[in-house]
């Protein structure tokens, strides 16, 4: 499938929340989360300059819950026809963990990338540790594939294990 780039849409819905582009008014809330002493250890060393740098753009999106930005979720594509899919990174604030908002903001970002970026398998890798964001992602249907040692860098400087996870049309939300 050839997929054309496209203004990304005003707004994803899910069932409860709501994922809309990002703008630059959506810099003071993302630092907030991300500086969350529940989040920082899974997206430490964030300043404004790299939130402004890395979370802008076409590929991010604010989720909302009545209005309010509760969390931010990214995607990014390999576009490689052989091997194209889509990634996805999320963070939620954490007083509004554990309602299933995540769950949503996944499922309602995969059914995106799969019905209007033409992609048939999205991934997810979060911390192998991270027991409640791997919960998340298998509630909106992502599965396990393997860990992957030593991946990522933790706020302590070491490298800590992450769980690759996927999600196929097959396995569609």
């Amino acid at each position: 499938m050839t997929v054309t780039a496209t203004e990304p849409p005003s707004a994803i819905a899910g069932q409860t929340v709501v994922l809309r582009p990002t703008t630059p008014e959506h810099v003071p809330v993302f630092l907030e989360i991300l500086r969350h002493p529940e989040i920082a250890p899974w997206w430490g060393g964030y300043d404004l300059e790299r939130v402004r740098r890395e979370l802008l753009g076409p590929q991010g999106y604010a989720i909302e819950l009545a209005g309010e930005v509760v969390g931010l979720i990214l995607y990014r594509e390999e576009t490689d026809p052989d091997h194209r899919h889509a990634a996805l990174d999320l963070a939620l604030h954490p007083d509004h963990q554990g309602q299933g908002l995540g769950c949503d903001a996944l499922r309602a970002m995969a059914r995106f990338l799969f019905r209007s970026r033409g992609h048939h398998r999205v991934t997810i890798d979060p911390a192998a540790h991270n027991e409640r964001a791997i919960r998340s992602c298998a509630r909106a249907g992502f599965q396990p594939v393997g860990v992957m040692r030593r991946y990522e860098r933790s706020t302590e400087g070491g490298w800590h294990d992450c769980l690759l996870m996927d999600l196929v049309t097959d396995d569609r939300p």
